[in-house]
C-alpha cells in the first residue's frame, strides 16, 4: 500500500481490462487517478469502485488520437489536483487484426492515431508539468508483438513496435528532467475480448509460454505499478516482457 502516495497518474485506455487493472492498482497504492476512456459506462463504474474504496478517481471521456481532447483531459488532471506525476499510456486500437493483404487503410490510420499518436499526444501534454515540476514517470503498455512474430496482426504490431522506438526516444530526450519513460510488453492476457478457453487460438497462446497459461490484467497492472514507483527510481528507457515467458524461448 501507499506506494503511489500523493502522485497524480492518468490512465488512458483505463476503462477495462489492463487499463482498468492499471487505473484500480494505482488508486489502491495510494494514487489520484483520472481515468481516460470513449467508455464512459465501464470507465464511470471504475472510477465509482475507486470511490467506493475511500481513493481518488476522476473519469474523463477523451479520445487520445484528438490532441485537442487530450489536452483538455490532461488540464483537467492538472487543475483538481495540482500536479501531474504518472502516466500510463496504455490506450490502443483493438478492432480485427489482418496481415498484410488483408489490413485495410482504416485499420492501420486508427493502429497508428490510436496507439502511436495518442500516446505521443498525451505525453507532450503532461511533459510541461513534469519538466516543471522536475519529477515524472511514463509508462508505455506496448506488447510482446513488438519484439516476436504474431500472426495476422501488422498494423497492430508494427504500431507497438514504433511505441517502444518512442519510450526510448523520450526517455533520452527527458531524463535530465528526472522523467522516467518505460515500456511494459504484455502477452496473451485475459481480457473481455481475448480468446476463451473453448477456443483453439487460446490452447496455441497457452502453449507458446513457459508457464503453460495466459495472463491476468493485474500481472501487466503490477509491473506498470512498479515502473511508475519511485522503487524504479533509476529505470529509465527499459523494456518489461510480462508474458509467461513467451519471448524468452
Amino acid at each position: 500500500m501507499d506506494r503511489l502516495k500523493n502522485k497524480v497518474a492518468i490512465v488512458t485506455g483505463g476503462a477495462n481490462g489492463i487499463g482498468r487493472a492499471n487505473s484500480e492498482l494505482f488508486a489502491q497504492e495510494g494514487a489520484r487517478v483520472l481515468v481516460i476512456d470513449v467508455d464512459d459506462q465501464a470507465g464511470l463504474s471504475v472510477v465509482e469502485g475507486i470511490r467506493s474504496r475511500g481513493q481518488g478517481a476522476e473519469f474523463c471521456h477523451a479520445d487520445v488520437s484528438s490532441s485537442e481532447e487530450v489536452a483538455s483531459a490532461v488540464e483537467l488532471a492538472a487543475k483538481k489536483w495540482g500536479r501531474i506525476d504518472i502516466l500510463c499510456n496504455n490506450a490502443a486500437y483493438l478492432g480485427q487484426l489482418h496481415s498484410v493483404l488483408e489490413a485495410t487503410p482504416e485499420e492501420w490510420e486508427q493502429s497508428i492515431n490510436v496507439t502511436l499518436m495518442g500516446a505521443h499526444y498525451c505525453t507532450r501534454h503532461v511533459l510541461p508539468h513534469m519538466i516543471s515540476q522536475k519529477y515524472g514517470a511514463i509508462v508505455n503498455i506496448a506488447s510482446i508483438q513488438a519484439l516476436v512474430g504474431c500472426p495476422a496482426s501488422v498494423a497492430y504490431a508494427a504500431s507497438k513496435s514504433a511505441l517502444l522506438g518512442f519510450t526510448l526516444s523520450a526517455a533520452y530526450d527527458y531524463g535530465r528532467y528526472n522523467i522516467r519513460v518505460n515500456a511494459v510488453c504484455p502477452g496473451a492476457i485475459q481480457t473481455r475480448i481475448s480468446p476463451r478457453p473453448d477456443d483453439p487460438f487460446y490452447d496455441w497462446q497457452c502453449r507458446q509460454t513457459l508457464l503453460g497459461r495466459v495472463g491476468d490484467p493485474k500481472d501487466v497492472a503490477w509491473a506498470a505499478l512498479f515502473l511508475a514507483s519511485d522503487e524504479a527510481a533509476y529505470i529509465t528507457g527499459g523494456m518489461l516482457a510480462v508474458d509467461g515467458g513467451w519471448t524468452s524461448k
